[in-house]
């Protein structure tokens, strides 16, 4: 057995919701002991980093239940399907979360949340070439949307005034990226 890795001996499904479900698990630990794990599975998503000609990047507030509060984020959302491609996820989202469409998309990795207690995976996008429409958010969901300049938002970042982790990270790999194809000075 690998000196690290964890063997699942039984499965309880505890909770099946509309977004995540939550299951109890007991695994075997790398050094024979018995052990539980509680986790929940999440089907993914997809965010967005559009950056206009000007540099500015459209983002997203909305209220997060959770936190009681509204956030700053980049546009997102979870996968309609476990096998739907992230890239037509993100393309989705951006349309309707801020009526924009792009012509070029660059991967720009994988991001594990919370990966002590969720398999979610959200796939990080950067967009350009930005042409604008309508917005058509989900019914459900109630959005303002901003341009802030990508260095004010790196600004933000830094001072914590943006503290979401999807965020943070697609916009500081966005920075980089732009700064190293000369695009940012």
């Amino acid at each position: 057995m690998d000196l690290l890795t964890e063997k699942q001996t039984a499965s309880e499904s505890i909770y099946k919701g509309k977004i995540i479900d939550v299951y109890r698990d007991d695994v075997r630990l790398p050094d024979g002991s018995a052990g539980v794990r509680e986790y929940i599975r999440h089907i993914g998503a997809s965010c967005v980093v559009p950056v206009t000609d000007a540099g500015e990047v459209l983002m997203v507030r909305q209220f997060r239940y959770p936190f009681g509060r509204v956030l700053l984020e980049v546009p997102a959302g979870k996968l309609d399907r476990k096998d739907e491609d992230p890239l037509a996820a993100a393309r989705r989202e951006l349309a309707e979360e801020t009526g924009a469409t792009a012509e070029s998309w660059t991967y720009m990795g994988a991001f594990y949340p919370t990966c002590a207690y969720s398999d979610e995976v959200i796939h990080m996008y950067l967009a350009a070439g930005l042409h604008f429409g309508q917005t058509s958010p989900d019914e459900d969901e109630f959005i303002e949307t901003a341009r802030i300049p990508l260095a004010d938002l790196v600004k933000q970042i830094l001072t914590g005034e943006i503290c979401d982790g999807k965020t943070q990270t697609a916009l500081l790999k966005a920075f980089c990226i732009l700064k190293e194809r000369g695009i940012l000075s």
